[in-house]
Formats: structure tokens, sequence, C-alpha cells
């Protein structure tokens, strides 16, 4: 079977033996998985996080069922989550599931960009793993992770009807906390980036959009957000865009550090005036399985539209290619690499 994975400064998709089913696990013949920017530092940057496997967004259809396992049977239609937590531990207890021992220990053999892919009993049987309705299809199924990460980001954060928010980078996950903010009644949610038609998909969804290459961008941000927001959300690993945000903020406000910064990154930022207006700083790492089935209720509800986010597919053999175009960006939002289950 294929599979893709990191090497020689790009992506190379070779031969691999097919994974066994372990007992009280699965096998998953993969659908559709998305690329996370995550993803392609991992391939083109220095990502600062312990697996550097491809593809963690991945839906499918179970193929095989391991000796032992419950409540799954061949041909059901799944959404696999890559780490699972084991909720008891003191990182668990205290709420930082993700930071958990075991989280990172977990994983999808060989990765979730493979032709047929194994979940171990450790995600299975701790509801890594779950069922989707007929309704929904693998296209959506695959946005369900960087849904849940969006999400779990929401929940560190206090926010209330009517507040603004401003969202620096438009890419996928930004544009999903755009739409986050507008489904809990923000009153302005404002958009930040230099790609253009990625603003223009900000504006299709009711955000204001600002051109980041603007020197005055940070005034007009606060503008439009009513004189500072009382959110901003950093989807997008750059210092700079962090730097404008703690300044985009109004007293009282909040950022989230979403995106995923390299190794050894500096923030350069008046902390005087983050002092003064007891702004307040937050960080958000991935998602753990509960995010994933609130994400997954949102999206077969349709409360949360994702699916209008893909707009380019590739096969898995075209995985290299696709990263290419990921890295580069331009008339893209989200890439799903397809399969064939």
């Amino acid at each position: 079977m294929l599979a893709a994975s990191a090497g020689d400064g790009g992506v190379l998709v070779r031969e691999h033996d097919e994974p066994e089913v372990e007992p009280g696990g699965l096998l998953v013949r993969m659908a559709a998985c998305g690329i996370c920017g995550s993803d392609v530092e991992k391939v083109f940057g220095r990502y600062g996080r312990p697996s550097m496997r491809l593809g963690h967004e991945p839906a499918g259809t179970v193929e095989a069922v391991g000796p032992g396992t419950r409540g799954f049977e061949v041909g059901d239609r799944v959404f696999t989550h890559h780490h699972v937590p084991c909720y008891d531990c003191r990182l668990c207890s205290r709420g930082h599931e993700t930071l958990c021992p075991r989280y990172s220990e977990s994983n999808l053999d060989p990765c979730g960009l493979a032709e047929v892919y194994s979940v171990p009993e450790w995600n299975v049987s701790r509801g890594g793993v779950l069922r989707l309705a007929d309704s929904t299809t693998f296209e959506e199924a695959a946005l369900i992770e960087p849904l849940a990460c969006c999400l779990r980001a929401w929940s560190r954060m206090p926010a209330r009807e009517g507040d603004t928010a401003a969202i620096f980078g438009a890419g996928a996950t930004g544009l999903m906390h755009a739409m986050i903010a507008l489904s809990r009644g923000f009153s302005r949610v404002v958009c930040a980036d230099t790609n253009r038609f990625r603003l223009g998909r900000a504006e299709e969804i009711g955000a204001a959009v600002v051109d980041a290459s603007d020197p005055g961008r940070v005034g007009l941000v606060r503008e439009l957000a009513g004189g500072g927001a009382d959110v901003a959300v950093v989807a997008a690993g750059s210092m700079g865009a962090l730097s404008d945000a703690a300044d985009s903020v109004r007293e009282g406000g909040h950022v989230m550090m979403f995106g995923v910064p390299q190794p050894g990154a500096r923030i350069s930022a008046d902390m005087g005036a983050v002092y003064s207006r007891e702004a307040t700083l937050h960080t958000s790492y991935a998602a753990s399985d509960r995010d994933t089935r609130e994400a997954l209720a949102l999206i077969e509800s349709s409360a949360m539209d994702v699916a209008g986010l893909v707009t380019h597919r590739y096969g898995l053999a075209d995985s290299a290619e696709a990263f290419e175009h990921a890295r580069g960006g331009g008339s893209a939002v989200k890439i799903v690499i397809t399969g064939k289950a």
C-alpha cells in the first residue's frame, strides 16, 4: 500500500507494508485526510512537537476489527483521532489533556496519510474513534480535528455575546475561528491576512478584513473592532502577528496563540501596554477526543458549515504536489488528500 512521509526536504510517497490490526484495535481505509499547517511545518519547517508523522485529520471506512474490539463493525464510516490522553494523570485532571504523556505516545500506524492505517486499542477504547452519520461526508469529517482544535482554544478564554474578535491569519483554522466568533454572537469580527483570496473568503462568511501588509494594520483592526478587540486569535506561527494581536486588544482583552511557532521563536511586544491594559495571553495545543465530539456534533447539526473551506483535492499518490501547493498558499484554503474507502 502507499503511505506518505516527510523526507529529503519534501514528501515521499512510497510502498509500505499494510499494518496489522491489533487486539482491541481497528484497521481503517482512508477516504479523506486534511493537510494541516503543522504537517507543512514538519516537511518544510522546524516543527516543535514530538510526532513527525503526517496526516492527523483522517476519516474512512473500517476494514478490519481486532479481536475483542467492541462497538465497531467492518464497513463503519469513522473519524479517528490520532492522539488520546489517559484522563487520569495530573495534567488531565487540570484540563491539560493534550499535554498528557500518553497523548503523544498514542498514534496511528503508519500515519493518517496512508491507504490503510491501524488504530490502536488505546485510542479505540478511550473514545478516539467517532462513527459518522450517513449525512456527513468524509471531507467534512476530515475537518473535525482542526475545528476541535479551534473549539478547545475558545474554551480556554472568557468570551460573551456582543464581544469583538480579531483573527490574525485567514487560512482554514483562521476562518473557523471567525465562524465560531460569529456563531457565538460576536458583534464584530475582523480578519487580517496578506492573502487576498483568503480575505475574500473571510468577507463571504461575514468578517471585516484588513491587509496584514498595511503598515497601519493594527490601527485598522482596532478601528474595525470598535476601539480594540476583546479577543484576538493568532492563527499563524508568525511572531509579528502575535505582536500585532497584543497591540490590537482593548483593556482586559485576551490574546490566543493558536498557530504553531517554530522552536526558539521570540516575541517583541510593548509589554508596558500589555501590562497596563491587563491583557492576557493564552496558548492552546491540539485537541482531545472530547473536543472532536463537540466538533462532530456541530458539523452534523449544520451549526458549523465547514465544507466550503475545502478548495483543493489531491490523491494520495500526489501528496508531494499537494504539500507544495499548501506551502505556497495562493488560492487555497483547505487541501484534502483523498483515498478510496
